[in-house]
């Protein structure tokens, strides 16, 4: 199997590819906070677009290299030059657009996980191999005298030697380069490679923003538009996840599961399991412990802050929440379950454990808890 045939790394599934979005929704200040940088002269060698995952760093990185690539410096006599641009917007029938989405664009290299040494499969992190890739494509990108642009999409991804390697390019980057590193979590890199960027940082979106990025990608979610962008922190592609999982009818369905604590529902708690553990409901099942993590963690807040999140995630949740975790000593005891049952489902989840009773295990844990 060639690396053409596997999936792209950095695409969500269901939902286009950030090259291929026409719009970001929802991060106007740092798409501004890039213009003037642009427009002032002050443009860094290199940026680090950081914030939660799903919220359109990687979106904004390409809208940014389409921006670069397509706003080229010295083209034109400087006395009528154009005024600088106020948008990021690049025609979509642009060559540079085109180029861009067929991924033919030569100033653009894409630093991403690419496929094991076999080739069958995509490797867990970004290999050095990769990394020095780039010294080809700068090596043959520098004859034109043109701009270059690098997009590293994860910067989360790279391993130590691959981390290293990518730091020498940011000490001594190539001339008329930039370079775009997108990070979920940047204190997991290296402290010198965050002191070389300047960053960039998105927030969660707000419901309306959220609902036109969902349109945009072709998901349509049913119910509250203001409970998904809840449950979903304020990320696009985790709203797209949950929409194409039903993750929202799921989320309700474990609230009104603990609806019954401390006297748990045991017929309804055999139901679900039975249903998370028949064939072909793997995804659905690694979501239903996603969504039982979370809802232990909005327990733990609840308890620790003394009220229940403003947005209900599902209906009647917020008066669970505050009857299940009333004051700090319950919020310690929450925060404890989620850390060891999350443990003990991934545990589970990797050795292949029977699913029915690896879900029933984590709604008794919690039973036991919610009985003090």
């Amino acid at each position: 199997m060639s690396e053409t045939t596997l999936p792209e790394p950095d695409r969500v599934e269901g939902a286009p590819h950030p090259r291929e979005t026409a719009r970001l929704l929802g991060q106007s200040t740092a798409e501004a906070a890039f213009l003037e940088a642009h427009a002032t002269g002050r443009l860094h060698h290199a940026w680090l677009l950081t914030g939660p995952k799903g919220v359109g760093k990687a979106t904004l990185a390409w809208r940014i290299a389409r921006f670069l690539l397509a706003h080229q410096e010295g083209a034109g006599d400087a006395l009528f030059a154009a005024p600088p641009p106020e948008t990021l917007d690049v025609d979509p029938e642009h060559p540079v657009a085109r180029r861009v989405r067929a991924l033919s664009e030569p100033g653009l290299f894409v630093l991403r996980r690419g496929s094991t040494e076999k080739g069958d499969r995509l490797a867990q992190d970004i290999r050095v191999a990769e990394v020095r890739r780039m010294s080809g494509f700068f090596a043959l990108s520098a004859a034109d005298g043109g701009r270059r642009v690098v997009i590293v999409d994860a910067a989360d991804d790279l391993n130590v030697q691959s981390a290293n390697a990518l730091l020498k390019m940011l000490e001594e980057p190539p001339a008329r380069t930039v370079m775009l590193l997108v990070a979920h979590q940047p204190s997991s890199l290296l402290p010198t490679i965050r002191s070389r960027c300047r960053r960039l940082r998105l927030g969660p979106l707000e419901p309306g923003d959220m609902t036109a990025a969902l349109a945009q990608a072709g998901a349509t979610p049913d119910g509250d538009p203001a409970a998904l962008a809840e449950l979903a922190g304020g990320s696009v592609g985790a709203a797209v996840r949950l929409v194409t999982l039903g993750g929202m009818d799921l989320y309700a369905e474990i609230t009104a599961l603990m609806e019954s604590l401390p006297r748990l529902d045991r017929s309804r708690a055999l139901r679900l399991s039975e249903q998370l553990a028949q064939r072909g409901t793997e995804t659905r099942r690694e979501l239903f412990f996603e969504l039982t993590d979370l809802f232990l963690a909005r327990l733990a807040r609840t308890g620790a802050t003394g009220a229940p999140p403003g947005t209900e995630a599902a209906p009647g949740e917020a008066a669970l929440l505050a009857r299940l975790a009333p004051d700090m000593r319950r919020a310690r005891a929450w925060a404890q379950l989620s850390e060891e049952a999350g443990a003990r489902a991934r545990h589970g989840l990797a050795v292949n454990l029977d699913p029915a009773s690896l879900v029933l295990d984590t709604v008794f844990r919690i039973q036991k808890t919610a009985g003090g």
